[in-house]
């Protein structure tokens, strides 16, 4: 069911009426080819062609064209079907493809139901006609050809952050709306009091390096063994000092800051040293663990990012208790669709 960003404001405001009465702070995306990444799969005509397609409840979608990708895939589908379509070894057992765009670059993922070292020559040749950053996979399996990480450049208040990033990393999918997103959280803190930043969920940066110039030290956690890596890399890209990442689960975090257990992943961190003004929270749609709020209420000020108003509606139950909503900002990430982005800024000075 497809909804404009009006009717996702009008629906948010009763949703979030019991916590919030404010104004809400709005960000509206471009309509086209505003997208990063796309994943379609593969559908075989009885004649051998391939097409690109989408499959929901065993129906069938064939796609001509994504007119909300960025406008590099848009550009590269045609082209890529095509080279696919002429060779039987490339088409053969592809199952799917991931397109990849930051402001700059490109990639794109074939996904195969068979050995891809039979067919390394013709990939290589794909991807050097195409001049095109390609990866293959199938089970267990890799090949790449260009590069696999694409860099990305955000313009954050005139100011220019860098990163990398590959497919694997969970990525914003609407540069333009994370822009505006990070730019808004930098816009609630310049004028509050600020220490040191505790970031939970924080993925390969995209927050933290932006954040770094406003915060004399930042501990920032993640999961994902991959992200931390592309963290660390960012950090180089941006002479960023004062970010101190750790691999740890949100229970994991928890336990150290009681100084219930030791971790040797902190072994070269002082936490001790810190002293938190805020905590910025970025989680998936599940939204946040008991653990996790419990964490954040010991803290004046959070700051927290919602890709699901539904789970952000249950966690501000409990997160109201004892902090009150200051800014309430909505954006529309997710054009044309129920999905909405929402930016919470939370504090216990305005009880």
């Amino acid at each position: 069911m497809k909804q404009n960003f009006e009717q996702k404001i009008h629906e948010a405001k009763k949703l979030f009426a019991p916590f919030f009465t404010g104004k809400f702070e709005l960000f509206s995306s471009p309509t086209s080819h505003f997208r990063t990444r796309a994943e379609l799969s593969f559908f075989h005509d009885e004649n051998g062609k391939i097409s690109y397609a989408m499959f929901d409840k065993k129906q069938k979608y064939i796609v001509e064209n994504l007119d909300f990708a960025d406008e590099k895939i848009c550009t590269l589908m045609p082209k890529l079907l095509k080279e696919l379509n002429f060779s039987q070894s490339l088409k053969n057992k592809l199952f799917g493809v991931e397109f990849l765009a930051s402001k700059k670059e490109l990639s794109a993922t074939l996904l195969y139901h068979k050995d891809i070292f039979s067919i390394k020559e013709d990939l290589a040749n794909l991807a050097n006609k195409l001049s095109l950053n390609l990866t293959a996979r199938s089970k267990g399996k890799k090949l790449i050809f260009g590069k696999e990480n694409l860099r990305q450049v955000l313009n954050i208040k005139d100011k220019k952050i860098y990163y990398e990033f590959d497919n694997d990393c969970f990525i914003q999918p609407n540069t333009y709306i994370n822009e505006k997103m990070i730019e808004w959280v930098i816009g609630q803190i310049a004028t509050q009091e600020r220490a040191d930043l505790l970031e939970l969920y924080c993925g390969y940066g995209n927050f933290t390096l932006a954040l770094a110039a406003f915060f004399k030290q930042i501990l920032a956690t993640e999961l994902s063994k991959k992200n931390i890596a592309y963290a660390l890399k960012n950090c180089a890209l941006n002479n960023a000092t004062n970010i101190h990442f750790a691999r740890l689960s949100s229970e994991e975090l928890s336990s150290a800051l009681k100084k219930e257990r030791e971790f040797f992943r902190l072994k070269d961190i002082d936490l001790t040293s810190f002293n938190f003004s805020h905590i910025l929270l970025d989680p998936p749609r599940a939204g946040l663990e008991t653990s996790v709020i419990n964490l954040a209420k010991n803290y004046q000020n959070i700051l927290y990012i919602s890709c699901n108003p539904l789970s952000l509606k249950e966690n501000l139950e409990l997160l109201t208790q004892t902090h009150s909503i200051v800014n309430f900002a909505l954006f529309d990430q997710f054009v044309g669709t129920p999905h909405l982005e929402c930016g919470v800024l939370l504090s216990k000075a305005h009880l």
